[in-house]
């Protein structure tokens, strides 16, 4: 295994039904529920909730890392994250995500799809889910494919 750069550490009881996690430096700590749209009612954060945020606050440091590399001001960068749970055939559950990156000081598209690109081969959230769920990009409105 590669040096450790770093270790979260979190601890969870109850599930995303009605649990509580939290993690072992006290930063972080959240009631878990299940959205409304699952039939609960919606009082607590979710798992999807976390890994939207989770990826999308990885992934744009992940750009600003490719920015610094191409001497390139990607200024005010903003990312929505939509994380979707689907359902399997085999009665099991699935993630797909949509990432619709801003890249406001980047007037070039090409330029700012090459970017997200670079990023994607660095974020780690990005190669952790590489071949195992479908990561769809758009980038300054046009669909990245």
């Amino acid at each position: 295994m590669a040096k450790v750069l770093y270790t979260a550490d979190a601890h969870v009881t109850g599930g995303r039904a009605a649990g509580h996690g939290r993690t072992s430096d006290g930063n972080l700590e959240v009631d878990l529920r299940l959205p409304r749209e699952m039939g609960g009612n919606g009082d607590g954060t979710n798992p999807e909730e976390l890994f939207a945020v989770g990826f999308a606050a990885c992934f744009e440091g992940a750009l600003q890392v490719v920015a610094r590399r191409e001497r390139v001001d990607v200024g005010d960068a903003a990312i929505d994250s939509h994380v979707h749970l689907l359902p399997t055939e085999e009665r099991g559950f699935k993630l797909a995500v949509d990432m619709d990156v801003s890249l406001p000081q980047v007037e070039d598209s090409d330029q700012a799809i090459r970017m997200v690109q670079a990023a994607h081969q660095v974020c780690p959230y990005s190669n952790a889910t590489r071949g195992n769920i479908d990561v769809n990009f758009t980038v300054n409105g046009r669909e990245m494919s």
